[in-house]
């Protein structure tokens, strides 16, 4: 069985208010985005989602929790649960991005035998199920390997490996699904903000991660080039970029935020405007393929 991909970019995660996947679809719209019908409520009844995909085959997940903490009664399993959660603490916006993951290969094992060898600090915790039911009735089913929570959640990604269809998933049929009137074909970039101190580690993490080293690297940032699910649009292929503040409003970003994803940029197609966006709450960028 050969080894499989861990440098695959599958979706980004948008959080939003308790009860507001409907709001939020409907300002992504406003921006040119088509967003699909929404894709329904995870398993657990904690989250719901909408997704906008891109002709590249990933997506942008549109998440909100469907209460806010204060629905569920101190101390019961419910407000346990979701107290427990990983994004439960994080502030609206671009808040984590996954790898398409595996299946039938852990990829958790994988990642953490090049981390022992690389020696770097990341690890990932073994494999747990995960799933949705879809608007329509099917059902959804994954299994998620993600890093463990002192490694920083949101810097370096979560996989998610199908055991139902991807399709199933990420709705590419009909192709229309896809079109945007903004023209947006793909990702571009996403571009992760760390602290000074913290980028040589994360690099090396993330490497460990990847699987192979930085195209570009300096002092101040550094760049992996990804792959898609689908075939590479126009513009070329995604990039991850990490890097320190470089600016004074990044600077504040990171301190009120914390280290994680600061902007993501989407390519769009040629006559189409490029320039910068921001949703209430978190930065877009579009650039010409």
């Amino acid at each position: 069985m050969s080894t499989p991909s861990t440098k695959t970019l599958d979706h980004i995660v948008h959080l939003t208010p308790p009860g507001s996947v409907d709001e939020v679809s409907r300002q992504f719209r406003e921006l040119g985005f088509q967003c699909c019908p929404p894709g329904g409520t995870h398993a657990g009844g904690l989250t719901q989602n909408a997704l906008v995909v891109l002709q590249d085959g990933a997506y942008l997940e549109l998440i909100s929790f469907t209460h806010p903490a204060s629905h569920y009664p101190p101390g019961s399993p419910e407000r346990q649960k979701r107290d427990a959660d990983p994004w439960a603490w994080k502030e609206p916006g671009w808040i984590d991005y996954a790898f398409l993951g595996s299946s039938n290969t852990s990829i958790s094992k994988l990642i953490n035998a090049r981390a022992k060898k690389d020696k770097s600090g990341i690890r990932y915790d073994p494999e747990v199920d995960g799933g949705r039911e879809r608007s329509d009735g099917k059902v959804l089913k994954w299994r998620i390997s993600a890093p463990s929570q002192d490694a920083g959640r949101g810097v370096a990604p979560f996989f998610c490996g199908d055991v139902t269809p991807r399709e199933w998933r990420v709705p590419l049929d009909p192709p229309s699904n896809a079109e945007h009137p903004s023209g947006v074909l793909g990702i571009a970039y996403v571009r992760i903000l760390v602290e000074d101190d913290d980028l040589s580690d994360v690099t090396a993490d993330m490497t460990s991660v990847i699987g192979r080293s930085p195209v570009y690297h300096t002092s101040r940032r550094v760049t992996w080039v990804l792959d898609t699910p689908s075939t590479d649009v126009a513009g070329g292929r995604p990039r991850l970029i990490i890097s320190v503040p470089e600016t004074e409003g990044e600077r504040w970003t990171l301190e009120g935020r914390g280290e994680g994803i600061y902007e993501v940029a989407f390519l769009v197609s040629s006559g189409m405007k490029a320039g910068q966006s921001w949703t209430p709450y978190g930065k877009i960028v579009w650039l010409k393929g």
